[in-house]
C-alpha cells in the first residue's frame, strides 16, 4: 500500500446522532473513492464499519470504526462513530485524533439532543467542522427547518455551501455556492452532470454566494482587503479563507447530500481534500507538562493510543496516531506511562476487520498493530531519545450505576476479569467491588450501555449476568450530644477481661470550639476515607485508664463507625471525649477497651438523635421546551428540588438536585417520556437528611434484617 506524507493525510471523524447517517456515509465516501466495488447498507448488515455482531442484531453502531480512502492524491482516514450518547467514550476518542470532523444532521430532525452532546465535545476539542444535513431525499426531509435549527445553535458561524435544488423523494439536484454550479445526478447517483444555475434559483444563489464570500473574507486580512478591492474573491481565495476559518472554529460550513443514494457524497470529499487541514497544518499536540508536540516527520518518533480492542482470534489490537516522526516496522519505542520497551512487529492500516499491512506511518497518519503488552488507551510512546507524554483523554463521567453479580457463583471471579477487559477497550465502563455496599458496582453511561456489556458477557465470555438495584451508601450522624458508659466484664477461669468507659459523643462541625467541660490530654483528628471526620479526644485524669488503651477504645469506635448503629452505613461527622472510666490490674487489656469503646459508642449513639444522610446528586436534563413540564413533574415524583433553568439553542436545561436513591433506571423513564429526545447528566453533590418516613423505613429494615 502506498505510504502519504503528513501534507496529504486527512483525519475525519464522523459524528452525529443515531439514524443520521454516519456509516452510509462511511460506506459510500469507500465506494466512491473505488476501494469498494460495492457499497453495503446496515440493513443488509454488510457494511465494512458496521461489523460487529451486536452491530448487526442492534443495526446501530457500537464501536467506533477506522477506515481509510484514497482521493486525487490524499489518504482520508475516516473514524465513524456510534450516534448515542451511552457510546459516548467511543466518541471523545475518536475526536481526539481527528483533525477535522464531519457532524451529519438528518434532514427531517435538524439539531437534536445527541448533537448538542456531541457538540460539547466539538467545543471542547476545537477541531474543523463540516456541517452535512443528510437525507435530503426523504420525503419528510425539510432542509430549510434543519438549516434554521444549525444557526440558531451555532450562530454566524454556520455557513451555507450548498442547498438542495429539489429535496424529497425527487431529490436529485444539489446547486453549489462555493463553484456557483448546478450538480444533477443520475436515478442511482454517483458522478453528477454540472449545469448552469436555474434561472428562477439565480438571485437566491447570488445572494447566499455572496454571504459565503463575506465569510470566507473576514478570516484574514489580506483577502478582506482583496474582497474590498474586487467586489468579490475566486475559488481559490475563498477556499483559503474558509480553510482559516474552520482552523479558528470560525466557520462551519453545510453541506448536503444522500449518503444512500450516493449524492453529493463526492463534493463533500473533494471539499475535505481542498480545504480541510492535513494533519501537519493543525495545531501541535500538548503534552502533560504543557509543551508542543508539532506533526514533523523529521522529528523523534512518537504515538499516541486511542484505542484498543480485543478481538478473539487476534487478541489485543492497539490504535494509535502518530503524533512524530515516522514509525517503521520492527521499530522500538518506549512507552512512557510505565517505561517498558514495546517493538513493533506490524503495522496496519484499518478498514472495519480488515488489516492493510503497511511498512511504516508517518507523522499524522493513523494506523494499528498487535500483541503490544504493556500499552494501553491513553499511553504515549516515544523514541528512546526523548521523554514525554501526551495529555490523556478525559472520559465522560458516569451517569448510571446497577449492581451486578454471576448467575452461577463459580463465575464471579471470571467476571471481574473480563469486566476488567471491557474496560480496557472501553474507559467509560467502570467497576469495583464496594466493601461497604457489599456488592460489586457497574458505572456507566446508561441503559444501552449496560446492555451491550450484558451482551459482551454472554455472548463472548458465556457469563450469565443479572443486574440488581444497587444498595444506597447512606451515612449516619448525631444530632446533639449525649453521655454512655460501658462496662466489659468477661471470666472464665484464669486471667480474664475487664474494661469500662465513660464518653460523651457531639455533633461535629468545621470550625466549632473545643470542649470546656473536660481536661482534653490529648486530641486526634481523623479525616473519614468516607467522608467527614472523627474528633476523638483523651480526657482521662487521675489514670483511671492506662494511657496505653486510649488507642483500643478509639479503634473500637472506628469499627462501629464503619457499620453505624442505625442502619449498618458509614458514620461520619462526630467528636467523642472519653472522661472516665476503671481499669483493673490483671484483666484488663486491649480487647477489653475496644469492646467497651465500641458498646458506648452504640448507646451514646442511639440517645444523640441520631440522623441518616442520603447522596445527593446535582442532575442537569437537557429537553425539548415541548417537553419540560413532564420531565419536571417526573422529577418532583423523584423527590428533586428544582435549582433552575437555563437554554441552550431549542432545549432547556433543567437543573435539580435529587437523592440517588431515586435515580435508578433514570435513563429508561427519562426516554419513555420525551421518546429519546432527552438527555442528562449528574455528579454527586452532598449528603443530606432523609426525610423522616423514610428514616423510620430504613431503621425498621435494619431491625427486621437483624432479627432475621
Amino acid at each position: 500500500m502506498k505510504t502519504y506524507d503528513e501534507k496529504h493525510i486527512k483525519n475525519v471523524v464522523l459524528i452525529g446522532g443515531a439514524k443520521s447517517g454516519k456509516t452510509t456515509l462511511a460506506e459510500t465516501m469507500l465506494f466512491e473513492a473505488g476501494i469498494l466495488k460495492r457499497r453495503g447498507s446496515v440493513e443488509d448488515k454488510n457494511t465494512v464499519s458496521d461489523y460487529h455482531e451486536i452491530e448487526h442484531e442492534r443495526e446501530n453502531s457500537v464501536y467506533a470504526t477506522s477506515l481509510h480512502t484514497e482521493w486525487r492524491g490524499y489518504k482520508i482516514n475516516i473514524i465513524d462513530t456510534p450516534g448515542l450518547d451511552d457510546f459516548m467514550g467511543e466518541i471523545v476518542s475518536s475526536m481526539k485524533v481527528a483533525d477535522t470532523c464531519v457532524m451529519l444532521i438528518n434532514a427531517q430532525n435538524g439539531v437534536e439532543v445527541s448533537t448538542e452532546l456531541i457538540w460539547n465535545y466539538v467545543d471542547q476539542f476545537k477541531k474543523p467542522v463540516i456541517l452535512a444535513v443528510n437525507q435530503v431525499d426523504h420525503p419528510k426531509s425539510n432542509f430549510e427547518t434543519a438549516v434554521d435549527s444549525i444557526k440558531k445553535r451555532f450562530g454566524s458561524p454556520a455557513i451555507l455551501m450548498q442547498y438542495p435544488a429539489n429535496q424529497g423523494e425527487g431529490f436529485d439536484s444539489i446547486i453549489d455556492l462555493l463553484k456557483m454550479t448546478m450538480y444533477k445526478f443520475p436515478k442511482d447517483g454517483g458522478k453528477p452532470e454540472k449545469l448552469p444555475i436555474p434561472d428562477e434559483e439565480q438571485d437566491k444563489a447570488n445572494e447566499l454566494h455572496n454571504e459565503l464570500v463575506e465569510k470566507a473574507a473576514e478570516n484574514d486580512e489580506e483577502l478582506m482587503e482583496l474582497y474590498f478591492e474586487k467586489g468579490t474573491l475566486d475559488e481559490d481565495e475563498m477556499r483559503k479563507g474558509l480553510k482559516i476559518g474552520m482552523m479558528n472554529h470560525e466557520v462551519f460550513p453545510i453541506f448536503c447530500l444522500s449518503a444512500k443514494n450516493n449524492m453529493g457524497s463526492g463534493r463533500l470529499m473533494g471539499f475535505i481534500d481542498n480545504v480541510a487541514p492535513a494533519a501537519i497544518e493543525m495545531n501541535p499536540e500538548i503534552t502533560s507538562e504543557g509543551e508542543e508536540i508539532a506533526c514533523d516527520p523529521g522529528k523523534p518518533t512518537s504515538i499516541f493510543v486511542f484505542k484498543t480492542i480485543i478481538e478473539p482470534f487476534l487478541g489485543k489490537i492497539t490504535y494509535f496516531k502518530v503524533t512524530s516522526g515516522i514509525l517503521k516496522i520492527g521499530q522500538d519505542l518506549v512507552n512512557n506511562q510505565n517505561d517498558t520497551t514495546e517493538r513493533f512487529n506490524q503495522l496496519f492500516i484499518m478498514d472495519g476487520k480488515n488489516k492493510n499491512n503497511v511498512d511504516q506511518l508517518a507523522a499524522g497518519d493513523i494506523g494499528a498493530t498487535v500483541k503490544l503488552k504493556n500499552t494501553h488507551t491513553n499511553h504515549t510512546l516515544h523514541d528512546k531519545s526523548v521523554s514525554f507524554a501526551i495529555a490523556p483523554m478525559e472520559f465522560p463521567a458516569p451517569r448510571i450505576t446497577t449492581a451486578i453479580k454471576a448467575k452461577d457463583k463459580n463465575d464471579e471471579e471470571k467476571l471481574a476479569e473480563i469486566l476488567r477487559e471491557i474496560h480496557e477497550e472501553d474507559p467509560t465502563t467502570l467497576f469495583h467491588y464496594s466493601r461497604e455496599l457489599k456488592q460489586l458496582i457497574l458505572n456507566g453511561q446508561g441503559e444501552l450501555h449496560f446492555a451491550v456489556t450484558e451482551w459482551k458477557l454472554s455472548h463472548l465470555h458465556n457469563i450469565e449476568i443479572e443486574f440488581i438495584k444497587p444498595r444506597i451508601a447512606y451515612r449516619e450522624t448525631i444530632q446533639k450530644s449525649a453521655d454512655a458508659d460501658y462496662r466489659h466484664k468477661k471470666q472464665s477461669g484464669g486471667a480474664g477481661q475487664f474494661g469500662e468507659v465513660y464518653i460523651r459523643i457531639e455533633p461535629y462541625y468545621e470550625g466549632m470550639a473545643e470542649p470546656t467541660d473536660f481536661n482534653i490530654r490529648g486530641k486526634e483528628e481523623i479525616d473519614l476515607e468516607w467522608g467527614g471526620k472523627l474528633i476523638f479526644y483523651n480526657c482521662i485524669v487521675g489514670g483511671v485508664i492506662d494511657t496505653r488503651y486510649i488507642p483500643s477504645i478509639m479503634k473500637g469506635i472506628m469499627e462501629k463507625m464503619e457499620e453505624g448503629p442505625i442502619t449498618g452505613s458509614y458514620v461520619r461527622d462526630i467528636r467523642v471525649m472519653v472522661y472516665d472510666g476503671k481499669m483493673h490490674a490483671v484483666d484488663s487489656n486491649d480487647i477489653s477497651f475496644k469492646i467497651a469503646g465500641t458498646m458506648a459508642f452504640k448507646a451514646a449513639f442511639i440517645k444523640a438523635d441520631p440522623k441518616i444522610l442520603e447522596p445527593i446528586n446535582d442532575l442537569e436534563v437537557m429537553v425539548p421546551d415541548d417537553l419540560m413540564g413532564d420531565v419536571m413533574t417526573d422529577l418532583q415524583s423523584r423527590r428533586s428540588i428544582i435549582q433552575g433553568m437555563d437554554s441552550k439553542g431549542v432545549y432547556k436545561i433543567i437543573k435539580a438536585k435529587t437523592p440517588l436513591a431515586e435515580m435508578y433506571k433514570y435513563t429508561t423513564s427519562l426516554r419513555s417520556i420525551t421518546q429519546g429526545r432527552a438527555s442528562f447528566s449528574t455528579k454527586f453533590a452532598e449528603y443530606s437528611p432523609v426525610p423522616m418516613d423514610i428514616q423510620q423505613k430504613l431503621m425498621k429494615e435494619m431491625q427486621t434484617k437483624e432479627e432475621e
